[in-house]
C-alpha cells in the first residue's frame, strides 16, 4: 500500500511549517533532507504539503515527523 495518502479535509501545513521554521530550515533544505529519506519532492512541491493541497502519504509523513524531531501530538496540534 504504497501509495495510501491521507487525505487532508483539514490542513497540517501549518504545523508542519511552524516545525520546519523551529528547526531553522528553508523549504529547499526540506524538500533535501526528505529525498535523503527516500522520498522523490523538489522545493515547489513539498511547499503544496504546507499549504495543504496535496493529500500527503503516510511515509512522508512519518519522515516529515523524523526530520524535524517531532511528535504527533506537535503536528496534530489545534486540529480538533
Amino acid at each position: 500500500m504504497k501509495d495510501q495518502k491521507i487525505k487532508q479535509d483539514i490542513c497540517i501545513g501549518t504545523n508542519i511549517r511552524k516545525l520546519r521554521l523551529r528547526a531553522g530550515l528553508t523549504q529547499e533544505q526540506m524538500a533535501a533532507k526528505l529525498q535523503l529519506e527516500g522520498i522523490d519532492v523538489s522545493r515547489s512541491f513539498y511547499s503544496h504539503i504546507e499549504c495543504g493541497t496535496y493529500s500527503i502519504r503516510i511515509s512522508e509523513l512519518l519522515a516529515i515527523r523524523r526530520i524535524l524531531n517531532a511528535t504527533y501530538k506537535e503536528l496534530f496540534e489545534g486540529l480538533e
